[in-house]
């Protein structure tokens, strides 16, 4: 018989996927052979994933909904028919399940929280209370039901950048580089562009760095460009025009990054690069599996909710640049 094995994960943000990387290997090693995964386009994982040894091949599906829900079923019934042994689900939604099935799979397993247990082959999965624990959690508990041992909780990425550096030449700088990561996905995430700006006033006074990389998204353009503008310095590297290949670049050739809560921050801790990040309005519990450094303020306190963008005023330039400094220097002694 033969035995393929697929992971699949519907989940659009590329945060949320980096932080399934640890049970996606898991799932490889317990199988003894490379995975194919299936996720949205949106997350770039072909980009970001490219070298990654344990990840065989990559597919995209967009998990659309409505009139569109069954045209996405029939693509993925197409990649599962006849290739695939086992189907692993890294979430609770029905479709990837459902293809599956359809496609007779033999063995199909996801957390099974709602409707999906109806189309799993397993007996054992996470209970419907379980969709209160985050993401992580519920796939350590899918994998210690299937007793996949979990050899480590933290993402990580690897990343030629010999071939990088040959793709964005125009991101090559002379002397030291930091990297700033100035949008996210909700905007209430975001700390203020000029607290950016006063920052790197602070930083490069200290002599810490000769070029900010300013890491945004496309459709945020205009947070780097106000930077720029606001700022008049020309220490800054504008990459709001590129794809993640050139943002990985960036941040691979930094000596840290500091960022609000978003997938470039998340994207920076499994690059291996230390990884400062600016959190006032949710929940650092979120993050545990991380090796991000959280700069918060004073009066912070964990399982906060806040969506107001106003209250990351709470966290003053002169907090992060002081814990800044000091946790460089703790680390240089």
């Amino acid at each position: 018989m033969i035995k393929n094995i697929c992971v699949v994960y519907t989940h659009h943000k590329l945060g949320d996927l980096i932080w399934q990387l640890p049970y996606i290997k898991a799932i490889s090693d317990h199988h003894k052979l490379d995975i194919d995964l299936i996720v949205r386009e949106k997350t770039q994982a072909k980009n970001i994933f490219r070298d990654l040894k344990y990840i065989n091949s990559i597919n995209y599906n967009n998990f659309r909904k409505g009139i569109f829900y069954w045209i996405d079923v029939f693509k993925l019934m197409k990649i599962f028919y006849n290739k695939y042994s086992h189907v692993y689900i890294l979430d609770k939604v029905n479709k990837p399940a459902i293809a599956a099935k359809l496609s007779g799979i033999k063995n199909i397993i996801g957390p099974g929280i709602g409707n999906q247990k109806n189309w799993l082959t397993v007996d054992n999965f996470l209970k419907d209370e379980d969709r209160n624990l985050n993401y992580s959690e519920q796939s350590q508990k899918l994998l210690k039901l299937n007793n996949i041992k979990l050899n480590n909780l933290y993402p990580n990425i690897d990343i030629d950048m010999d071939r990088l550096n040959k793709q964005h030449p125009d991101l090559i700088r002379e002397g030291k580089k930091i990297s700033f990561g100035v949008d996210s996905f909700e905007d209430y995430k975001m700390w203020y562009e000029e607290n950016f700006i006063e920052l790197a006033d602070l930083l490069y006074e200290k002599k810490i760095f000769d070029y900010i990389y300013l890491v945004c998204g496309s459709d945020k353009s205009y947070i780097s460009k106000k930077i720029i503008e606001l700022s008049n310095k020309n220490y800054f590297v504008d990459c709001s025009n590129k794809d993640l290949t050139g943002i990985i670049a960036a941040i691979k050739s930094s000596i840290f990054f500091v960022g609000n809560n978003s997938g470039p921050l998340n994207l920076a801790s499994a690059l291996g690069v230390k990884t400062f990040g600016l959190i006032a309005n949710d929940a650092i519990s979120e993050l545990k599996y991380s090796k991000i450094n959280f700069i918060l303020p004073d009066d912070y306190k964990d399982d906060t909710w806040i969506r107001d963008r106003i209250n990351m005023k709470t966290l003053t330039t002169k907090k992060v640049f002081e814990t800044l400094i000091e946790r460089l220097q703790n680390e240089s002694k």
